[in-house]
């Protein structure tokens, strides 16, 4: 993630490297979260971003500290990018005090309002419709900020995708919404089973503007992730940013990925991103070395914090009713057990 003043946005070897460092430790944040899970220290369910790392780091370099992004169940790298603590993270995941979310959310609900991450969802285009209200929400409340929402493909076959898109161009809302297509909708082709041109058209139908990246190139994402996001800062509206990419890892940890054809999955990983980042890397002047020791370092890094999130306590029991919304008194048939 980006303070407001950044110079040098893009392809700048420094900050490429950079780059590269935050894809690292999402690699690592999500493989070892399915270590631990097939250990039975996380509970639940882990959907990994393995092999989609490029996107949510190129886009979330270039937001602010103060600006908003939602997610959807694949959340740890959007959350990670957007600068969350990935010890607080683990300690999330395995239910821990110092969790994100005080060890109520887990992994589908992962969220971090102190850095603007303000949730994934298990609910597929809920969160476009959240992010459209919380960019309504900047509108009304006069502040100097933008939301991005981050979706897959297979949501924008669902409803609240052309809700959310609707309300977006008619209020000119300041969101950049951002389709990370990765092929599949769960276990489901996705082109299989949507109609017309695809993302990319269907926004531009709302009169939005739509461009295509390579997701696999941080680069390249980085590059127009800094173009759009300065164009809906400057009050240039909702933007449609869609990402090809793919999806290493099944729907779930444990997906055995039988839906997919044979050595698929093995030639794709030969143009995942953190190694395509490290070969442009290294031919921009920087030692192998050097990018092996920033990929050890992020490792290390997720080691100690499963290490501490093992450590730590779990919450006391009776907080499991506190941060709940009270709207006031229980109605008098509540009170009694009864029927309304």
């Amino acid at each position: 993630m980006s303070n407001e003043n950044d110079t040098q946005r893009t392809n700048e070897p420094a900050r490429i490297f950079e780059l590269y460092k935050t894809m690292c430790l999402i690699r690592a944040f999500e493989e070892r979260s399915e270590d631990e899970f097939d250990a039975g220290f996380i509970n639940g369910s882990i959907h990994q971003y393995i092999g989609e790392e490029a996107i949510g780091t190129g886009v979330c370099a270039n937001l602010r500290d103060t600006d908003y992004i939602l997610s959807n169940h694949r959340g740890h790298g959007h959350s990670i990018a957007k600068g969350a603590d990935p010890e607080s993270m683990m300690k999330e995941l395995m239910g821990r005090v110092g969790g994100t979310s005080g060890a109520k959310g887990g992994s589908m609900h992962i969220a971090d309002f102190s850095v603007g991450m303000l949730g994934a969802n298990g609910v597929l285009a809920d969160g476009l419709t959240m992010g459209v209200g919380a960019a309504q929400a900047i509108c009304l409340r006069g502040v100097d900020a933008i939301v991005t929402v981050f979706v897959g493909d297979g949501t924008t076959n669902r409803g609240p995708f052309y809700e959310a898109l609707n309300w977006a161009m008619v209020y000119e809302l300041p969101i950049l919404f951002v389709c990370e297509n990765n092929g599949y909708a769960s276990s489901t082709v996705t082109r299989s089973i949507t109609a017309g041109e695809g993302p990319v058209a269907r926004a531009k139908a709302f009169g939005m503007p739509a461009f295509d990246v390579d997701g696999n190139d941080v680069n390249a994402v980085d590059a127009l992730a800094a173009d759009l996001i300065a164009r809906v800062r400057g009050g240039g509206g909702p933007h449609f940013l869609h990402a090809r990419t793919y999806r290493v890892k099944g729907h779930i940890s444990r997906d055995k990925m039988l839906y997919r054809p044979e050595g698929e999955t093995e030639e794709r990983f030969k143009d995942e991103p953190i190694g395509r980042c490290a070969a442009w890397l290294i031919a921009n002047g920087f030692e192998e070395a050097e990018i092996v020791s920033a990929r050890d370092a992020a490792y290390a890094q997720i080691d100690a914090a499963v290490a501490a999130a093992k450590d730590a306590s779990f919450p006391n029991k009776n907080l499991a009713y506190a941060d709940v919304q009270d709207f006031g008194p229980p109605e008098p048939w509540q009170q009694d057990g009864g029927a309304a």
